[in-house]
């Protein structure tokens, strides 16, 4: 696998609304546990459209690993031009970050938000063009990334393409993980 497309929940949709919310911590622990071992074994590059939630928090944790694994590349693919035309300027600011220190930067539709039509093409667009999902999402969770995994499963049935899911589930071993070690030390 070297091209791995990460998506997942909203910041919204996950309840975070403050940059400094504990949980963004524990999915930027869960995304680098799962990606590691894939860069060890030959990933290159991590896609995602920079939605402000998972896919964020994803871009920044390929780019903090490019420190380390400096082979591995970070595609920011987004839907429409001017995606975050309408979030506030700290979210913009880490944004342009992410985009700055992104190593391809492009928009499937080339135009400015015009329907949800767009998303449904990014989607498909960045399922043809990736070998694999590593998608956030619980089934118990309703929310916008069941939309990309119902496509992902058809498109899975045509070409070998592995889906790795995050639960809350995970999460929750995870941080569970971490309290024991620190109790621990």
């Amino acid at each position: 696998m070297k091209r791995i497309l990460i998506t997942g929940y909203k910041a919204t949709e996950l309840g975070i609304y403050s940059m400094k919310h504990p949980g963004i911590d524990m999915i930027k622990k869960a995304i680098r546990k799962q990606l590691i071992p894939w860069i060890e074994e030959g990933l290159s590059w991590v896609i995602v459209s920079g939605q402000w939630g998972v896919e964020l928090w994803a871009a920044e944790v390929a780019i903090e690993l490019k420190a380390s694994y400096p082979d591995l590349r970070l595609a920011v693919i987004t839907p429409f031009l001017e995606q975050e035309e309408k979030w506030n300027d700290q979210k913009k600011e880490i944004y342009n970050g992410i985009l700055t220190n992104a190593d391809y930067v492009n928009s499937v539709t080339k135009k400015k938000y015009d329907g949800p039509w767009q998303f449904k093409e990014k989607d498909r667009f960045l399922l043809q063009n990736s070998d694999g999902l590593l998608l956030m999402y619980d089934e118990e969770q309703d929310g916008s990334p069941k939309y990309i995994k119902e496509l992902a499963l058809k498109h899975a049935l045509v070409v070998d393409y592995p889906i790795f899911t995050i639960t809350g589930e995970d999460l929750q071993h995870l941080a569970e993980d971490e309290q024991f070690n620190q109790f621990d030390e």
